[in-house]
Formats: C-alpha cells, structure tokens, sequence
C-alpha cells in the first residue's frame, strides 16, 4: 500500500461523524457498478450514512495488456478514467444528497474492498454482479468478498 493510500483512508475515516454508518461501493464504470452504486446510495440515504466509493486499477504491464503504449501512457490513462468515475460518483451522490468520499487505488480488487472496509469500518460493502463468464468458473469479486467476511455484502443483480 502507498502512503497516498494510506492518507486518503484516514481523511475518510476523519470526514465521517462518528457513529455514521459507511457503506463501500465498487465501482469500475460498468454498468451493473453504477447499478450497485445507486442501490449503496439510497442505503447511505435511508441509514443517514457515507458512501465510500471504491475504483481499483490493475497493475498490469501495457504490454501483458496488448497496448502499443509505455508504462507511462497506461498509468495517464488509468488515471484519467479514475478521474472521471470520480466526478460521476460526486455528482450522482450530490443528486440524492449523499455524502461520498472516493478512493482509487492500484492493485487487486477484492484485497483493496477488503482492506478499506475494514480501515473505515464499514458497515455493509456493495458491489455489481460480474457479467464476465469466466467469473463463473473462477469465482466473482462479490462470492470472494462474501467468503473474506470483513463486512456484510451485497451483490446488486440489475
């Protein structure tokens, strides 16, 4: 883990009052993410709570990924997207009047789900049902999470 990291949970952590409910979210800009988003959304508004939005880069080399670019324009272009889910999980928040901290992080989504509910002492963490069929054989982010028990799950099914 970075120090960036590090900084952005305890900020979160220092932003929510103190007996306020957090509610995790992962959110990768696919649709059943904004899906599961929502849903965390009107749980933070009737739990009176805080999203925590969560969107997890993969360390992956540009070239294990086919990209004619260096590592460089991959990390740009990582962060650019991370940006822009950012702004759409802000603005979305504002339009129900919820509360929303957001980390973006690198590394392997279920440790990085895990790890920041349990930094923020998440009350419930909520991710969007995988739609990728390999998921099947080697197992979804939402059966992995409901395995770790760091915190209830819920896996929104559109």
């Amino acid at each position: 883990m970075n120090y960036d990291a590090e900084e952005r949970r305890a900020r979160i952590s220092a932003a929510r009052a103190i007996g306020t409910p957090a509610i995790v979210v992962g959110i990768d800009g696919s649709d059943t993410s904004w899906d599961a988003y929502a849903w965390a959304a009107g749980e933070a508004l009737r739990t009176n709570g805080q999203l925590v939005a969560v969107h997890v880069m993969p360390y992956a080399e540009p070239a294990a990924l086919g990209v004619p670019y260096g590592y460089a324009a991959a990390h740009s272009a990582r962060q650019e997207f991370a940006a822009e889910i950012e702004a759409e999980a802000v603005r979305r928040a504002a339009e129900v009047g919820v509360p929303v901290s957001f980390v973006g992080e690198y590394g392997d989504a279920l440790g990085a789900l895990a790890d920041i509910a349990r930094s923020v002492d998440a009350h419930l963490v909520v991710v969007g049902r995988s739609a990728k069929r390999w998921h099947r054989l080697t197992g979804s982010l939402g059966h992995r999470l409901t395995c770790r028990k760091d915190a209830p799950v819920v896996v929104v099914v559109p």
